[in-house]
């Protein structure tokens, strides 16, 4: 790739489309969904931790397995790659964007959504929970107050504030995604298989129009072959590169 380009393209463009996938946040020492299901959670499917039928046939254990991420999550820190997107976002301003597959938070709290710019978590977050009934969205306790199955300020369930199995992103934050990536000059597609639709098509309505797409990714993925350019490294050093840092 030619990686002088790439940087020229990013830093004259006004208007930028982030999607991020759990490579960014594998720096932060935070394990994709299936490589968190280690010890006694190894002999469960994914199915039977993050479905509907499964939270209703044992909330209990659900909520079990997800105050462990909860609580991995908040033990862990934002990465260089986190701050220098919220970084790109306060250069940026209202032309960035950051929608994000992630559920860990990392991003909010490095400031990205603060800077100008504007971020959507994609498949949800960890650190809320959402009514049952209302589907009002509540933060959790700290861990260690932390009662599971939570019960939200109306007295009513809560369960886990992510996307599982058998259920659709959030409509208005995908909307926003790809409008943002439709209008957007340059994509960039950071630390994701691009294996999971409708967000590995993302980046292709920044190219139907006109717009080029780089990929930071150590290895090739599945939507590797539509990309402007690659770079293939991890999240932080990629983004150093592209950015002209160190």
């Amino acid at each position: 790739m030619d990686l002088a380009a790439a940087r020229a393209a990013l830093q004259a463009a006004s208007r930028v489309a982030v999607l991020t996938g759990a490579g960014v946040s594998a720096e932060s020492g935070i394990p994709t969904f299936r490589d968190a299901q280690t010890g006694h959670w190894a002999r469960f499917r994914p199915e039977d931790l993050a479905s509907p039928p499964a939270y209703r046939r044992d909330p209990v254990m659900v909520w079990e397995w997800y105050a462990g991420r909860y609580r991995d999550v908040l033990a862990a820190q934002p990465n260089g790659a986190h701050h220098l997107l919220a970084r790109l976002e306060r250069e940026k301003g209202a032309g960035f964007f950051l929608a994000t597959q992630n559920v860990d938070g990392l991003h909010a709290r490095a400031g990205s959504g603060q800077g100008g710019g504007r971020m959507v978590e994609l498949h949800g977050n960890l650190l809320s929970a959402r009514d049952e009934v209302t589907g009002d969205v509540f933060p959790l306790a700290a861990p260690a107050e932390l009662v599971t199955p939570p019960t939200s300020p109306l007295g009513n369930r809560m369960r886990p504030n992510v996307v599982w199995f058998g259920e659709y992103l959030p409509e208005a934050a995908l909307e926003a995604a790809a409008d943002a990536f439709a209008a957007a000059e340059v994509a960039l597609v950071i630390g994701t298989s691009g294996a999971v639709y409708p967000a590995a098509g993302l980046a292709a309505e920044t190219l139907q129009r006109g717009g080029i797409a780089i990929e930071i990714n150590p290895v090739e993925t599945d939507i590797s072959w539509q990309m402007t350019h690659c770079v293939r490294d991890v999240a932080s050093r990629g983004l150093a590169a592209l950015l002209g840092e160190g």
